[in-house]
């Protein structure tokens, strides 16, 4: 009950924000490694088109794969 005599607004308060925050988070990390490694693996991809390789592209994953995470962490982990 507030002061006031009535019971508190389910939509206000923290764990509204804490849900909202939980959501973006949870649909913020997935996304963050998936597209540093299409990214950095298109770019392998392209760089073993160019130069006539196949190395590039699973180099360019895994280096995708290590940055994403690095920010994942650097955002989320602390």
């Amino acid at each position: 009950m507030s002061e006031e005599g009535h019971p508190p607004d389910p939509g206000s308060g923290d764990d509204d924000q804490d849900q909202r925050d939980f959501a973006n988070a949870a649909w913020s990390i997935p996304s963050s490694i998936m597209s540093g490694m299409i990214v950095y693996g298109g770019i392998g991809w392209l760089l073993d088109r160019w130069w006539g390789t196949s190395a590039m592209l699973p180099i360019g994953i895994l280096v995708g794969l290590a940055l994403a995470l690095y920010l994942v962490y650097h955002r989320y982990g602390r």
